[in-house]
């Protein structure tokens, strides 16, 4: 029979365990997200995939709040996240560091995630409003669109589930 641990039994990091551990170079870009719960989701999924940044846009909720904690469980204090007013700004600001950005969204010439080979190098990757998705204007800049491929009736996936099978996807072989 197999057990359930723990969490003493995890081995997790500590906070500053976390804060020194190397990290993935990949900064997650948030684009206008509504929901302060797929923005505190997000955080614990960077929190779990030892991901360098989060960077907030436009609408896009900030800690501190109760409602981003309630699913952060505390990776607001762990994560190292930024504010931008805009998308194009965040985007600018990675370019300028030599940052691959690619948009998560469905689109002509979008790359089926399967098929994305991550290289290592640093990446930036952008996800959308829950409505909108990500903006024209900031496909229009990105080097590439990744696409999850689906296959039932519905069109998308929840913004954090969406960030947790592409996180998930770029770490696991690492």
């Amino acid at each position: 029979m197999n057990s359930k641990l723990k969490n003493e039994e995890l081995g997790r990091l500590t906070v500053q365990e976390f804060r020194s551990s190397p990290k993935n170079n990949i900064i997650l870009i948030l684009d206008n997200v509504r929901s302060l719960n797929n923005v505190g989701s997000i955080f614990r999924t960077a929190d779990a995939f030892l991901i360098e940044e989060i960077i907030l846009c436009g609408v896009t909720g900030t800690p501190p709040s109760r409602e981003i904690e309630k699913t952060a469980l505390g990776a607001t204090s762990t994560v190292k996240w930024s504010y931008c007013k805009t998308t194009l700004e965040a985007i600018t600001i990675l370019k300028k560091k030599n940052y691959k950005i690619f948009g998560v969204e469905q689109a002509e010439k979008s790359i089926a995630l399967n098929n994305f080979i991550w290289k290592k190098e640093t990446l930036a990757l952008v996800f959308g409003n829950e409505v909108y998705g990500v903006e024209q204007e900031v496909i229009n800049v990105c080097d590439g669109v990744i696409e999850i491929p689906q296959s039932g009736t519905k069109h998308s996936l929840n913004i954090s589930v969406s960030a947790g099978i592409v996180l998930w996807e770029m770490i696991r072989d690492k």
